[in-house]
């Protein structure tokens, strides 16, 4: 990519942001601030001065932000985008366990449960195992398995 013209639709805050080269960068701001679009062309300034794509990391809150992230990296930047580790965090750090996760003795292919998945879980083990739900009340014993 050789192309630095997406910088003159930046303000000068925004130009900055993307011209960042000193170590990581965190940009806060409200919505319809332009978030998106500066870490869009942050990626793309990146890669135009050279860091390989695999090197980057984009982060962000939301699934939706996320795909509308990766969509807007991919039109600027092309093929590298694929690359360019860029999602959720929890997409991000999930996917870095799966890589990792062999090298610790557990499986690549592991679930996350979120916390709906754990309770239907817990619930379902006392009632295969026939305990009292009164007892064994799901949303304590994951309390209890969290502490």
């Amino acid at each position: 990519m050789s192309d630095t013209s997406y910088l003159n639709e930046l303000n000068d805050v925004q130009q900055r942001a993307v011209t960042h080269m000193n170590g990581p960068l965190m940009v806060i701001a409200g919505p319809g601030s332009g978030k998106t679009r500066v870490l869009t062309y942050r990626v793309a300034h990146l890669i135009h001065e050279g860091v390989r794509p695999s090197k980057i990391l984009s982060l962000t809150f939301t699934n939706k932000a996320a795909r509308e992230m990766k969509d807007r990296i991919q039109k600027v930047v092309g093929p590298d985008a694929n690359r360019v580790w860029a999602g959720t965090f929890h997409s991000i750090f999930a996917r870095i366990l799966r890589v990792e996760a062999p090298k610790i003795g557990y499986p690549a292919d592991f679930t996350i449960y979120d916390r709906d998945d754990s309770k239907s879980l817990v619930n379902d083990i006392v009632k295969r195992l026939k305990l009292d739900k009164k007892v064994y009340n799901a949303s304590s014993l994951l309390s209890r398995i969290s502490s």
